[in-house]
């Protein structure tokens, strides 16, 4: 029988012991995750204050409102990429794609080229081109196990390609002005590029969250192998993913372009860099199996939180590129380090 310190009590028993230093570290382990998942919106909350009190002006509704219209694009794109990625898994096509979707969407409206007008029939045709786009992206990496961010690279330059031979140097101009007066309005004073930003936000929320597809790729993510030895078909998954990552930038090219009047083959002009950067920044990990469209949501928000605010607070644009690479490789440095050691077996 285990003997009793009188200083301690019932306390210095081995077995009470041990039970409290599993509880410990059990706590502590619920803190760091707390800890990680609710940084995200510190952040976010730090820098609004810190604008606001910097200028008025940032906090106006009338900037309330450009940057809900600016979180747009990025958050139906950031929605995309968040399976791919929360499958570990990377998809860099996105620019390409878009200038595809783009130049293949105002070509079936009503523009100075063609014959056809397909109204709002052409933003879903563009959503369908797109998925078409990621499915192969993923067939390449599931089926010819081409590494996904050299899978997507050339994807990038193909459709880019197609993009430029289908411009021939005259972008198409889009002339059906209830398309452009619906993509540059509101409703109940919100930008409607908005509302569909957050409808298609809400669409990968249950997604992610009551489908196997969105459980599954979580499984995934954690250990391809022990998937495959559940029986999850993770090849299907896969390609899923891509398909939707790439749908999300055929329908992000539709808006842009309907906002913008016309195709053009830099529609999607930085916006990789942008969207891989709010997915990281948000929480999700890219060795996958942790993170979720939410975590990305966050992530949009505070980058486009942040270019507004260096604006206002009289940054230059050379800066606030800097600003933007340091933010990328800071949240990368911390999103890796409890993971480094995995991440040398691994290599």
């Amino acid at each position: 029988m285990a003997k009793t310190n009188p200083k301690l009590g019932d306390a210095a028993d081995p077995l009470l012991l041990g039970r409290g230093s599993v509880h410990g570290a059990r706590l502590k382990s619920v803190l760091k995750r707390d800890v990680r998942e609710w940084a995200p919106v510190l952040a976010l909350a730090v820098l609004w204050v810190g604008f606001s009190l910097a200028d008025a002006r940032f906090a106006d509704p009338t900037n309330i409102r450009t940057l809900a219209s600016q979180a747009a694009v990025p958050l139906i794109l950031a929605t995309g990429l968040t399976f791919i990625v929360v499958q570990g898994s990377i998809d860099l096509s996105i620019e390409g794609v878009m200038a595809a979707c783009s130049l293949c969407f105002a070509l079936l409206v009503r523009n100075n080229r063609s014959g056809f007008d397909l109204g709002y029939a052409a933003i879903a045709a563009s959503m369908v081109l797109g998925a078409g786009f990621g499915a192969v992206n993923g067939l390449l990496v599931v089926g010819l196990r081409v590494p996904s961010f050299m899978a997507t690279l050339g994807m990038w330059s193909i459709t880019s390609g197609v993009a430029m031979l289908i411009s021939a140097g005259e972008p198409p101009q889009i002339k059906d002005m209830a398309l452009r007066t619906w993509a540059l309005g509101d409703s109940f004073g919100v930008p409607r590029l908005t509302i569909v930003a957050a409808v298609f936000l809400a669409v990968g929320y249950v997604l992610q969250t009551y489908t196997r597809f969105g459980r599954y790729s979580y499984v995934i993510g954690g250990s391809e192998e022990i998937a495959r030895l559940s029986g999850i078909a993770v090849d299907r998954f896969k390609v899923l993913a891509f398909a939707f990552g790439a749908l999300s930038a055929g329908l992000a090219a539709a808006l842009e372009s309907a906002r913008l009047g016309l195709g053009h083959v830099e529609i999607g002009a930085n916006q990789m860099f942008l969207t891989v950067t709010a997915v990281v920044i948000g929480g999700t990990s890219l060795i996958g199996g942790s993170g979720g469209v939410i975590h990305s949501a966050i992530g949009v928000l505070i980058l486009t939180e942040l270019s507004s605010g260096m604006i206002y607070v009289g940054v230059s644009p050379y800066m606030q590129t800097a600003v933007r690479g340091a933010i990328i490789l800071l949240a990368v440095t911390a999103a890796t380090w409890r993971l480094r050691k995995r991440l040398r077996v691994i290599k």
